[in-house]
Parts: C-alpha cells; structure tokens; sequence
C-alpha cells in the first residue's frame, strides 16, 4: 500500500514545516531522485504519443515565433502530433479532469499550503521537443513541476522590474497596462542576471515562485506535470467580500445612469459621492477575520 499523496513527497527529503517556513512563497526550491511511482507511472504520462492518444480535448501548441503560450494555439491532438513532430511545444491543461489521483494530489496540496477557497488550481503537462523550451517570462501563478521524462533544463533569476505581479509577462512581448503601473524600471530585453540554472531530470521536483523570470530548454523529448496555483491577492479577496457588502444595498444596485451625459453628469457624480461617504464610514467597522469569513467560510 503506497503513502497517501502529500506535499510532503514532493519536497523530500525538505520537510513541509521547513519549506513553509525558509522557502514559501518567494524562493525556488529544488529535489532530484524522487520516488512518486503514483504519479510518474500514470498510462497516459508513458509518453508524448501515449498522452496524444489518450488526451480528449484540444491541445494548446507554442509557434516557433515566440516558443510560449503568448503565441499559441488549440489544436485537436491529430494535428497537435503533427506539430510536435516540427518541433512545436505542447501544453495539457487540466490534466487532473483525466486522472482522480492527479485531482486527489492537487487537492491535497491546495490543502496543505492553506491557499485560499478561490484559488484557480489545476494539473498541467508540457510536452517539449528536443532543444526547444519557453521563452523567458514570469508568471502570475505557483508551480510545482515535476519531470517525468527526458531532460529540461532551466534558467531562473529575481525579479527586480515586478514585485508580486497580477499578470503574466513574457519578455518582448506587450507589456499589460496594469503591470505597467506598477513597474519599478523598464522591463529587461532579456533573461537577467543573476541567473541560476537547474538541470531536472525523471523524478527531479522544482517549486517555481510567482514572479521569477525563468526560461527552459529540453534536452531530447521531455514531458513534465505542474501542479500550478493561481491564488488570490489580498485584493481579491477584499472586491468580493465589497461586492457582497454592497450588493445587500439597493442604492449600490442602482444602475449608474447619466454618468456619460453632460447634462446629467454633475448629479450623478453627486449620488455616487454619497454612495462613497457612506462606504467611508462603513469601513472602520470592517474586519479582516469578517472578510475571510465570507470568503473561506
């Protein structure tokens, strides 16, 4: 009877309590040799056309103008094989729906990070050519990413340009507006420095933080499983606990009307200037233990 699945196993030998308290959630992490057979012995994780023949959706394919989802498209698995074959990367998305111990792992984990209920968490697999890998870029998101087959190796830097980024970023690609706001210097035109490179190999784990530049490259055909988090800010967690407060009120459900028309303009800035005085006043009654109420139960 194997060990019930846990975060624990991914980390070893690092234990959950040491990686909460020296890692999580801001440094990357990394482990070779692990012993995972529940999961690197899934039938559909045997290989690149194992996985195509078994996936039932659409796959997502990185063209060769940038190599990253920011240039990408859904394909049925017939032409994604094709694809792959002319050295095009292939991303799985919600692997989990396919496998119940996959649902079972990343439940767990969201579980033992204690990451919010509205956490966007889901299993994804990149299948990945010989010689090829993603572009350099950040994300928004956690990722736990273990190698199942083949060698990738990967370049990871601090990001200096976007303290805990709302979006994803791919260097050279449009900058999001709302990143841009917030941005503490340009953008780099490349990979930065410093840079640190990890090798993974079958069985190595890597915790990826939310932010850190990285980029990948594959050596011979590689094919990885994340388990990826795309966990709520405080933010978030704050506009839906406001909009549950303020949809109780018939004067905030009230539609926003004259608000585009010079004649009326004046007035209905005066309606909603009240609306606001009145939230003012509310908020010294708002605690966080009540919002996180709402929002955790």
């Amino acid at each position: 009877m194997c060990a019930p699945m846990s975060l624990s196993k991914l980390l070893a030998p690092l234990s959950l309590d040491a990686f909460l308290s020296d890692t999580w959630p801001s440094q990357p992490y990394v482990t070779h040799g692990l012993a995972i057979d529940e999961l690197t012995q899934l039938p559909f994780l045997a290989s690149v056309d194992r996985l195509l023949e078994q996936w039932p959706r659409k796959v997502q394919v990185h063209l060769p103008d940038v190599s990253d989802e920011s240039s990408a498209v859904d394909v049925c698995p017939r032409d994604a094989k094709k694809m792959f074959a002319n050295r095009m990367a292939l991303l799985f998305n919600n692997a989990q729906t396919q496998s119940r111990i996959l649902e079972s792992w990343l439940a767990e984990i969201h579980a033992e990070l204690g990451l919010p209920l509205s956490t966007y968490s889901r299993c994804m697999i990149y299948a990945t050519p010989d010689g090829k890998g993603t572009a350099a870029h950040f994300d928004q998101n956690i990722n736990f990413v273990l190698q199942i087959q083949g060698e990738k190796t990967w370049w990871l830097s601090p990001n200096e340009t976007f303290e805990n980024p709302t979006e994803r970023f791919t260097i050279g690609q449009p900058l999001d507006l709302e990143l841009a706001t917030y941005a503490m210097q340009e953008p780099p035109t490349s990979m930065p420095e410093p840079q640190q490179k990890i090798v993974l190999k079958p069985g190595s784990m890597l915790f990826v933080p939310r932010g850190y530049w990285h980029r990948t490259e594959a050596s011979g055909e590689a094919l990885a499983l994340n388990f990826t988090f795309s966990q709520p800010t405080y933010i978030d967690l704050f506009l839906t606990a406001l909009r549950s407060r303020l949809t109780l009120s018939h004067e905030w459900r009230a539609l926003a009307d004259g608000v585009n028309d010079p004649s009326r303009r004046e007035l209905a800035t005066a309606r909603f200037d009240e609306l606001l005085a009145n939230l003012v006043n509310d908020l010294p009654n708002w605690r966080a233990e009540d919002i996180l109420g709402a929002t955790e139960g």
